[in-house]
């Protein structure tokens, strides 16, 4: 701080020094009593002085110690951003407002998991160069993930070409919508994957992946698993064991789920029952059900097609086609098409 401020105070003291010293005042006890008051204000204006002093450093070291902690929120802030590319943001969410704590801690729920994988990933990819598999798979995930988080699914983690997420940790909409939410994603990401096979065949990719997935809802162990210093936030059981068997089991650019979901979510989808399976660690058959569409309007789910109307019915399932059905039902769409005119 400049202390202009006290130059009016300075002058003051000055001319009241050099009045007592020149002798002005002829009354001693006027005088006697101006230079008692004048080193009283004196001594009062040193005190200021230093009081101003000690509160200017002070207010530097504020300001200092203000941008040190402006400068550490930054930094703070930049890295929170970097590690929550690592992390679902769900999980993200409950650590960072408290609601998770990163301690060793479990609990059984119910979940809808979800488990993905790309047919024949290795057969598919090993004549690609490591930068066009790094690009291809990026793209893949980036594209899947987007879905996944628009309708609310927690990412478990990626494992190869494989996904693992599930719905109703940490937080659920309830064990039926959780579920709906889950089949909904899978339905997306297939109907995605069907635009991205155009586009990476046009890239000259000529065996696009094919995505299988499988859902299951069922109680799961969900929380952190490791060590104290090094956890990741996942699901274990044989529930999402299921998942995994139900996926191995779809069919490529299909969705597979257990009766369990298909229990919660039947209004919405046509299904065919497949044959039942077994799985390590379920006593129970399961019961596998394969989504033919979804009743959204739309009509087409992946290689699905159903559209019906007074005088027309048509159901057109690519994948139950062999080479030899294929061209027949293909002449009948044909003649069918003739015969409108």
């Amino acid at each position: 701080m400049s202390f202009d401020l006290f130059e009016k105070e300075v002058r003051i003291l000055e001319r009241a020094k050099a009045l007592l010293e020149s002798g002005a005042i002829a009354d001693k006890d006027i005088a006697k009593e101006f230079a008692k008051l004048h080193k009283g204000y004196a001594k009062l204006f040193k005190t200021t002085r230093r009081l101003v002093k000690m509160s200017d450093r002070n207010e530097e070291k504020l300001n200092k110690l203000a941008h040190s902690l402006d400068e550490k929120s930054t930094m703070l802030e930049q890295l929170s951003v970097k590690l929550s590319k690592y992390l679902s943001p769900q999980v993200y969410e409950s650590i960072f407002s408290g609601a998770q704590d990163a301690s060793l801690t479990t609990k059984r729920k119910k979940l809808t998991v979800f488990f993905s994988d790309i047919k024949d990933f290795t057969r598919t990819t090993e004549d690609l160069q490591p930068e066009d598999l790094t690009s291809l798979l990026n793209m893949y995930f980036t594209e899947m993930s987007f879905i996944a988080l628009k309708h609310g699914a927690t990412i478990d983690k990626f494992i190869g070409d494989a996904m693992l997420m599930f719905f109703g940790d940490p937080k659920s909409r309830g064990v039926e919508e959780d579920a709906r939410c889950c089949l909904r994603m899978a339905v997306e990401m297939q109907r995605r994957m069907v635009n991205l096979k155009k586009i990476w065949l046009e890239q000259g990719y000529d065996k696009p992946f094919q995505m299988r997935i499988g859902i299951n809802t069922g109680y799961c162990n969900v929380g952190n698993f490791g060590s104290e210093d090094r956890m990741d936030y996942t699901i274990i059981g044989g529930e999402v064991n299921l998942a995994a068997r139900l996926e191995s089991n779809c069919d490529p650019g299909g969705v597979l789920m257990s009766y369990e979901t298909y229990a919660l979510v039947k209004d919405l989808v046509e299904t065919e029952e497949r044959e039942p399976i077994r799985v390590k660690g379920i006593r129970r058959e399961v019961k596998p059900f394969s989504v033919l569409n979804v009743n959204d309007g739309s009509g087409v789910e992946g290689n699905v097609f159903r559209q019906s109307c007074d005088g027309f019915s048509l159901f057109l399932n690519q994948d139950k086609l062999s080479g030899q059905d294929r061209e027949k039902v293909r002449q009948e769409l044909i003649d069918a098409l003739d015969s409108l005119g």
